[in-house]
């Protein structure tokens, strides 16, 4: 794995490995010993660190905020801000990398993860089926009980039915009579 990282840092070797005893008492390969930033040697990791530190430090440094040229102060954000850009994209184009030789190597590892991803997304969907399934629900409850208490209303508010009931239910259907121009 250590060799496989190797291209993260192309100015350094990759760290020795130490070994570490296992549970058997065998001895297995341990993890690289992490290499001393003050090297001065700049890993892909480190130049993605300092552009997102230039990115905030150009933003709250003194001379851009006593400075007048606004255009000067837009143009040396811009610059770091791209160069942050620009070096996320190679960090993203490392990882995609090693991504394709791991699907390579072992694909079997890259169908598992496929399988666990849509594992979980099928348990989002269904809690959200379930969440909507419940609000379907209220609102059905909500919608009996207002037809119930619109029929109780419409029960209590009609006349006793008498002799030009039916007339007057007739009438009330009809569209008005148009007026007669004079």
């Amino acid at each position: 794995m250590a060799s496989s990282m190797s291209g993260m840092f192309p100015s350094q070797q990759p760290p020795p490995v130490h070994p570490v005893p296992g549970a058997s008492g065998s001895v297995q390969p341990g993890f690289p010993v992490p290499a001393n930033r003050s090297t001065g040697n700049n890993t892909l990791v480190d130049e993605l660190e300092a552009s997102f530190e230039a990115c905030f430090a150009s933003l709250v440094s003194q001379d851009y905020v006593n400075g007048t040229d606004q255009e000067e102060i837009r143009t040396g954000v811009d610059q770091c801000i791209q160069k942050f850009l620009d070096v996320a994209r190679q960090t993203e184009c490392f990882f995609l990398q090693k991504r394709l030789q791991l699907s390579v190597q072992k694909p079997e590892q890259v169908v598992k993860e496929d399988v666990s991803e849509l594992r979980n997304e099928l348990q989002r969907k269904e809690l959200l089926v379930q969440k909507h399934l419940s609000k379907l629900h209220t609102w059905q409850q909500v919608l009996d009980e207002v037809s119930v208490q619109q029929q109780h209303r419409k029960a209590s508010e009609l006349p006793p039915p008498g002799p030009l009931a039916f007339l007057e239910q007739a009438s009330a259907s009809l569209p008005p009579a148009p007026l007669k121009p004079t």
